[in-house]
């Protein structure tokens, strides 16, 4: 009878560890998911600057005085507007330290817009901690409006730290995203016509665009026609006979397949050349289309776009600008003082006769 009690009393307390393990690997399905942790609060940044701070350097010099015209001193009287600022305009690359909560890019660019910059890249990403994000912008301007810019930035809440990395030694790079023809510019209206595949398709010819607007309604139009590929080209009326002609001699003539195939290799070879040489990756190959990827410089990027361009640029896309200040090298004492004895006076027994 003991042994039939202990039996059944070892099999009830199997069966409640089961359900008690079931029940805390298997969550109930009305209980709702859990949000994320929340980020800490920015004035956090606060507490940092007032730690940390210190008075800043006077802003640079406007302008060097020079002698104003009557018209602009009677303005200046009249109006109480001050003199066309002389200084040139440069890029400047702004690296940005804040706090990871939304409203702070909207914030970051009312000021930069409230003061006339147009933006010309900006990249955010959340950094190695989780409450922090970084910010890389590229602007054009003068040095003392970007630097009342950049102090402005700085008095924001949530921003933590505002460096001006213009005069600093920086690795910059920007990642390049290209979808390349291999059938080579005289098919590239025939493409955009395709669809995303880019089969070239013969659509009802048109007139080569010349003015900026036309350029970029076709851009547009193109962008908008890859993304729905259901959609066809409806036909338009027919032409009249003159244009008809002149479309006739735009129009290219149809490859037969072993020659589609030969111009697809030598274009294909050509263009994976150019990459090497850049040191790039094709990251994708289709029958009419290559995806190139490069990450480079700004001015090395721009030279690889105008490069591939005759070959016929179908899309592109590019991130903006990041950079990280260099680490300078530790310097021995002979190297010091080698330096010095190379500033210092030059012995003229050393020197050549005459």
């Amino acid at each position: 009878m003991s042994l039939l009690a202990l039996r059944f009393r070892c099999a009830t307390v199997a069966r409640l560890s089961c359900r008690i393990s079931t029940s805390s690997i298997v969550r109930a399905p009305d209980e709702p998911p859990k949000p994320p942790r929340p980020i800490d609060d920015s004035t956090s940044a606060l507490d940092y600057k007032r730690a940390q701070h210190i008075r800043p350097p006077p802003l640079p010099v406007s302008d060097v005085p020079r002698s104003r015209t009557a018209e602009e001193a009677v303005t200046n009287i009249l109006y109480n507007t001050p003199p066309p600022s002389l200084q040139p305009f440069k890029k400047h690359i702004l690296n940005c330290l804040v706090q990871n909560e939304p409203g702070v890019l909207s914030r970051v660019s009312g000021i930069l817009a409230g003061r006339g910059f147009n933006i010309d890249s900006l990249v955010v990403c959340r950094t190695e901690i989780r409450d922090l994000s970084r910010m890389s912008i590229v602007i054009s301007g003068q040095d003392s409006v970007v630097e009342q810019a950049r102090r402005q930035l700085e008095d924001l809440v949530p921003v933590w730290a505002v460096l001006d990395y213009t005069d600093t030694n920086v690795i910059s790079r920007e990642l390049l995203l290209v979808k390349v023809s291999i059938l080579g510019p005289e098919y590239l209206e025939d493409q955009f016509v395709g669809g995303p595949s880019h089969e070239p398709r013969r659509g009802v010819p048109t007139h080569e665009p010349s003015s900026k607007l036309e350029k970029e309604t076709l851009l547009a139009q193109n962008f908008e026609r890859g993304g729905h590929p259901e959609q066809t080209h409806s036909a338009h009326s027919s032409p009249s006979s003159q244009n008809h002609t002149h479309a006739h001699a735009h129009t290219p003539i149809p490859l037969t397949p072993s020659e589609a195939l030969r111009l697809k290799h030598q274009h294909l070879q050509s263009i994976s050349a150019l990459v090497l040489q850049f040191g790039g990756k094709v990251v994708d190959i289709s029958d009419n289309s290559v995806i190139v990827e490069l990450t480079a410089k700004t001015s090395r990027v721009n030279a690889f776009l105008s490069l591939v361009k005759p070959f016929g640029i179908l899309e592109s896309a590019r991130t903006g600008l990041m950079a990280m200040p260099r680490t300078p090298l530790a310097r021995s004492l002979d190297e010091n003082d080698d330096i010095t004895d190379e500033n210092g006076v030059i012995d003229a027994s050393l020197l050549p006769p005459g």
